[in-house]
């Protein structure tokens, strides 16, 4: 059947071109591995295919890339990824956002990470080019698996972007968003016509953080490969000690980039989302933690070995768990297993094979490269394939059995590893650098595991059928251990680089850290004592924990500022690793002062109560009610609710609030919005608007709203016969005549000298509250009443009327009503020193970058 108005070619050429990557990624895979071991005259030959077919693999990507951005971009919604990711109304800035919400345009955005990383290891690195090259196309095979969308037999391997939506099956699933058809019957030739939007982007994801947060997180996703790709080429090639100089620029790009995309997640939150802060120990969000701290664990594992030959074993592991730990995040978020406890997971496509695969392969391909006869390879391939064919089979049945395929490969590569690679049988000196580098990575490695345990709890779940949870207080049970954490690293970070590697004197050390100590004591001192932290929530053993941290990471702050001139003599393009620990330590003291001293700001003065339910994450007394127009005491500001607006195209409603502080007369306008998200099961989503000070910020989130819709308003008006002085009680206090007087002239049109006018002055007086005055018109001419006014007290949700009125009598309608009260209730946080946070990323990310090209240039030196 034609079916009219369809663009099938963008499709075709993407299908095809998904091929080719598959087929290109395979087989650049294979010619590099032949190409590591074969003779010579042979060599070039697999190497020219092997880059030929890279560059093909490269291609490929690229023009996927472009087909699926013209059907994002024209609306083409024939195709399911364009319906259910775009919309009409979608801006053109949320494109590329569109792009990567969904599992295989994310997946396809690594692939093209992977493809710039491979063209620049071809061109740099052209002595580990084929090991290296091997492995990476390894990966983009995978990657391609995982888009191809093809079906063997009944087995479905991957999920193909470029799907019609006729063929999808969500036709199927009645009703479908904006599809005017019956889905019962035939699809129409014509059922273009009946579609009349996309499903639309995620609200949430409407921002201009998801078009350049994902790409970055993305980058330093990809890049991690690289490191473990070294790792594992040296290994293979025998050349045990030789990868580690040429990976070293290539983990401090990794570092540098993957911890610059984590945070500006955390940038995200902060500034776009209702996480109430920067961080939520999310799972997703501690999934990418992980494999960070590992890689900086294993960073100095690696500067370790190169200057004083210790710790090279750890190297191996520490980059191997980096890698695969990016693969099990991405099983974390793309298997829907996280469904339930993450808002940043996918649900489940039923690309759960090849995660599962790909993560089992590479578990396992450390171990094979381990292995250093042909007969151990075998076996281990061998093994690999039926724990494959095991886990698809036995993953329901045997509990736990993926978990136990996963820790056979890790512990399979620790032993094979042992036995190749050479440990310096001498003990390192407790007075030497490499000692206390070691220490400080350890303790990184092991907060990391702990991370990921509480992380995986419900992977634990479903693999053993269980319904373990890390307990009410999730975040205290992520905070109590890492301020710990937190404390000994500060200490290691402060003092390590003023350790010599090999040994120290101690007269040598104490001289050079003498004089950041005594600044570290008096800034430390200065904050506990004028700054204050009383962060009692979780009892004084807690506190004590947040005050050691503490001292720790101002420790660490200053002496890393100070070690730039004591150690390094003010050179700093000497001074990468100075400066990243210095942003480290701020970024750590900002953290925990803004996070022990985050303020609620939004105490419920009102006495307007509006409940969030049992299963809301808000609590009353932590939400001010603001009812339109009227001024609220907010802590030490007078806040009103001045207006509101809607997106002219969306269910968006953006709040306009006036600030003015009570001491120095300051003024400030922040604007908030909220939204139901319709695209979840979320409820009302918030952006939040903060006012940004230098020492703190003013965060806000509109929590509800209510927005009266006039045809509610089913309440009547009842009349009070009173005298004047007289009161009338309403439900929330009383209502009291002040002055009556008659009018025999008004300026009101129509107004004639038989007509009589009355005007009423009315208080109404709130039990414990404000009074309001309202002043009321009642023209009459003899007993026919000619005109009213009507007043609204909204913040009494109060209709009044003036309906008769005589010698010091009158009767007034008093009318009370929901329906009359717009309001919103209001979250509000005080951020103390929360700039240190962001001050602290950027220094650490400057630094890393500063160290990789320092490194660079050191091996161009030593090539020269």
């Amino acid at each position: 059947m034609d079916y009219v108005g369809e663009h099938l070619l963008p499709g075709q050429i993407g299908h095809f071109f998904l091929l080719v990557s598959l087929i290109a990624s395979l087989t650049a895979a294979f010619a590099y591995f032949k190409a590591v071991h074969a003779a010579p005259e042979a060599k070039a030959g697999w190497l020219k295919l092997a880059r030929f077919s890279f560059f093909a693999e490269v291609l490929a990507i690229v023009v996927i890339f472009a087909a699926l951005l013209h059907i994002l971009y024209h609306h083409l919604f024939e195709y399911k990824y364009a319906w259910q990711h775009t919309s009409l109304s979608l801006e053109f800035k949320y494109i590329m956002s569109a792009f990567w919400e969904g599992q295989e345009g994310s997946t396809l955005l690594w692939a093209f990470w992977h493809c710039v990383l491979g063209l620049i290891i071809i061109k740099r690195e052209k002595q580990w080019e084929a090991p290296v090259m091997s492995i990476l196309s390894f990966a983009q095979f995978f990657l391609a698996t995982m888009v191809v969308g093809l079906y063997i037999f009944d087995v479905k391997i991957g999920s193909n972007p470029f799907l019609l939506l006729r063929d999808s099956g969500v036709l199927d699933d009645a009703p479908a968003m904006h599809v005017n058809f019956d889905i019962t019957q035939a699809i129409r030739p014509d059922y273009l016509t009946l579609i009349t939007d996309g499903n639309d982007l995620n609200p949430l994801l409407q921002n201009y953080w998801m078009v350049i947060h994902p790409p970055v997180l993305f980058l330093g996703f990809a890049s991690t490969l690289v490191p473990f790709a070294f790792a594992l080429a040296g290994l293979w090639t025998k050349d045990i000690k030789g990868w580690v100089t040429r990976a070293i620029p290539w983990t401090l790009f990794s570092i540098g980039i993957f911890g610059l995309g984590i945070m500006m997640g955390s940038k995200w939150a902060y500034e776009s989302l209702n996480f109430a802060g920067y961080w939520a120990w999310d799972p997703v969000e501690n999934a990418s933690l992980v494999p960070w701290m590992i890689m900086v664990s294993g960073l100095h594992t690696m500067l370790i070995f190169k200057h004083s030959g210790y710790s090279l074993r750890s190297s191996f592991l520490f980059l191997a768990l980096s890698f695969i730990f990016i693969v099990y995040s991405t099983f974390l978020t793309k298997s829907g297993v996280l469904g339930d406890s993450s808002v940043h997971a996918f649900a489940d496509i039923g690309m759960n094979g090849q995660l599962f695969l790909f993560l089992i392969v590479f578990v396992w391909l450390p171990a094979f490269f381990a292995a250093q006869s042909v007969k151990q390879r075998l076996i281990i391939t061998g093994v690999t394939f039926l724990l494959s064919l095991g886990t698809y089979f036995f993953a329901e049945t045997i509990p736990g059995f993926p978990l136990y395929v996963i820790l056979g490969g890790i512990v399979t590569f620790i032993v094979l590893m042992n036995k190749v690679v050479p440990a310096v049988k001498k003990e390192e000196a407790v007075s030497s650098r490499e000692f206390w580098m070691f220490i400080g990575s350890l303790v990184f490695f092991l907060a990391a595991m702990i991370i990921i345990f509480q992380t995986s709890l419900p992977v634990f779940n479903k693999l053993f059928d269980s319904n373990k949870a890390p307990g009410e207080n999730d975040e205290f049970n992520y905070n109590k251990i890492q301020v710990l954490v937190a404390f000994v690293i500060g200490i290691l970070t402060a003092i390590t680089q003023y350790l010599r590697y090999k040994a120290t004197d101690t007269k040598f050390f104490l001289s050079r850290m003498l004089v950041p100590t005594i600044i570290s004591a008096v800034v430390a001192t200065f904050i506990l004592a004028v700054v204050k932290i009383n962060y009692d929530v979780h009892g004084m053993g807690f506190l004590i924990n947040i005050w050691l941290a503490l001292v720790a990471t101002v420790y660490a702050t200053i002496a890393n500022a100070a070690y730039i001139w004591i150690g390094l003599k003010g050179k700093l393009k000497n001074s990468g690793g100075s400066i990243a620990h210095f942003g480290f330590g701020l970024m750590l003291v900002g953290m925990i002062l803004s996070s022990s001293k985050k303020e609620i700001l939004s105490w419920n003065t009102s006495g307007i109560a509006v409940p969030f339910g049992e299963d809301s994450k808000e609590k009353t007394g932590e939400n001010l009610t603001l009812v339109k127009g009227v001024p609220m005491q907010m802590n030490n500001y007078m806040v009103t609710y001045v207006g509101d607006s809607a997106h002219p195209k969306k269910e968006q409603t953006f709040f306009k609030l006036h600030f003015k502080s009570k001491n120095d007369n300051e003024e400030f306008t922040l604007l908030p919005n909220a939204f139901v998200n319709y695209k979840g099961n979320e409820g009302l989503m918030a952006n939040p608007s903060s006012k940004h000070y230098w020492n703190h910020d003013v965060f806000t989130y509109v929590s509800s709203f209510y927005k009266p819709n006039p045809q509610d308003d089913t309440a009547r008006f009842v009349t009070n016969a009173i005298n004047i002085d007289d009161t009338v009680f309403y439900s929330k206090g009383f209502i009291t005549i002040e002055k009556l007087a008659a009018k025999d002239n008004l300026p009101v049109a129509g107004f004639n000298p038989s007509d009589t006018g009355y005007t009423a002055t009315v208080k109404v007086q709130e039990l414990n509250g404000p009074s309001y005055t309202s002043d009321l018109l009642l023209i009459r001419n003899g007993g026919e009443a000619l005109y009213q006014t009507q007043d609204t007290i909204t913040s009494q949700g109060l209709v009044l009327k003036l309906e008769d009125a005589g010698a010091g009598s009158v009767k007034i309608g008093v009318k009370e009503s929901n329906a009359v009260l717009e309001y919103l209730t209001l979250k509000a946080y005080k951020f103390p020193y929360i700039n240190l946070v962001w001050a602290g990323v950027v220094f650490l990310v400057i630094g890393t970058i500063v160290s990789m090209f320092r490194r660079i240039k050191l091996l161009r030196l030593k090539a020269a």
